[in-house]
């Protein structure tokens, strides 16, 4: 097969998360004799030099266009590129066919899915091609779901390192969050509810834990969904709104690794709020607000926050790994910037780079069970994340 000529294309770069990938990829990239070569590609070729000359890209910067109803389009894109990145959400809506041109051709693909019920039909439908064909399918490639399905991959190496087993149990605990959910994960979320309304065996997809690991149904998992207080954190713990998606990836990195964290493995997520009499009353407010958690007027796909507001965001989640004998480990992914856009950008980024060096064999998997250790490597040294055992 001849070389591509790309090593990265950025599909939906004239939104607003794919104008920041490409925004990234030049100011870090850009002018590296070692950096992936990358075009831009939308369906319009004049959005697409208005927001090249917007992000300040150079003029010669390749810029490719194909359409989600095209499929020809699609492939003819996919053959010219090693990775396909994609930020064109809702995916159950507007991703069924670069998923398939992607299959079809061989081509790398990575998103920022937070859509289970789509991602479990698109398993069922393209695992075994995928697998014949090389392509690498990487799902939740932003703040769904890497610090999450990456924290827990790295508390494990650490538990195993310690006491020479997995922890049975881990939980993950969002300490510390600022920044917006960005107007594609609401949409996303719309969408969802909408395919509900439409297909109700779909709840149970959203339901289970394992509904990504099919032919696996673990243990029972903890709930996460009731404000509790954690005696050994002193503080509240409330529902978190991603861990529906999060937790589904966590479990599907440990059953496409041969289950190194164990068959018996429980992991849950909740957000952390304070101790006290206040403290319960912010995760009771918590819990009540995921009826509705982008609230009456949602972000819209292509709004997001100014560059100021990106840039003082943060999150820190910790990793609290209990052991059978009463020992614990404590185990924390800290990332500068928002989550939704200012992280997201980069770790989606960064996940098309580590793909492009991987040899990983093709199917249908997630950013911990195809890169690893290898991802966290490039996201500490390039996007600003830090992962950390604490005690």
């Amino acid at each position: 097969m001849a070389t591509p000529e790309f090593d990265i294309i950025i599909y939906g770069s004239t939104g607003y998360t794919g104008r920041l990938v490409a925004e990234y990829l030049d100011q870090h990239y850009g002018n590296r004799d070692d950096g992936p070569k990358w075009a831009m590609a939308g369906r319009s070729q004049e959005k697409l030099e208005a927001v090249r000359d917007e992000i300040g890209a150079p003029a010669d910067t390749p810029l490719v266009v194909a359409d989600a109803d095209d499929m020809a389009s699609l492939e003819a894109m996919c053959h010219r590129t090693k990775v396909v990145l994609t930020t064109v959400g809702p995916y159950q809506l507007y991703g069924d066919n670069l998923v398939a041109a992607c299959v079809t051709t061989g081509t790398d693909y990575a998103d920022l899915s937070g859509e289970p019920a789509w991602m479990a039909e698109k398993i069922a439908e393209h695992e075994e091609n995928a697998k014949k064909s090389g392509a690498r399918i990487c799902f939740s490639s932003g703040f769904d779901s890497i610090p999450f399905d990456l924290g827990v991959l790295m508390t494990q190496k650490e538990a195993q390192k310690r006491w020479g087993m997995p922890a049975p149990k881990i939980r993950g605990r969002v300490r510390a969050m600022a920044g917006t959910f960005s107007g594609g994960t609401a949409a996303s979320l719309g969408a969802t509810m909408k395919a509900m309304a439409k297909n109700p065996s779909l709840i149970n997809v959203m339901r289970s834990p394992f509904a990504l690991t099919p032919g696996f149904e673990g243990p029972s998992q903890p709930s996460g969904m009731i404000p509790a207080y954690e005696k050994d954190l002193d503080k509240w713990a409330a529902p978190f709104v991603m861990a529906p998606i999060n937790t589904k990836n966590v479990h599907r990195t440990n059953f496409l690794l041969g289950h190194p964290y164990g068959e018996d493995f429980q992991y849950d997520e909740m957000m952390l709020t304070s101790p006290g009499d206040a403290g319960k009353k912010m995760a009771e407010a918590a819990t009540e607000m995921m009826k509705n958690p982008f609230g009456a007027k949602p972000p819209k796909p292509g709004e997001g926050p100014s560059k100021e507001e990106r840039e003082n965001g943060f999150y820190d989640v910790l990793f609290v790994a209990d052991m059978p004998d009463g020992e614990s480990l404590h185990y924390s992914v800290k990332g500068k910037y928002d989550p939704g856009y200012g992280s997201t950008s980069r770790m989606l980024s960064e996940t098309g780079i580590a793909l492009t060096e991987s040899d990983a064999p093709g199917g249908i998997g997630t950013p911990g069970s195809f890169l690893g250790e290898a991802l966290v490597k490039r996201l500490e040294e390039h996007a600003d994340l830090k992962f950390t055992a604490e005690n």
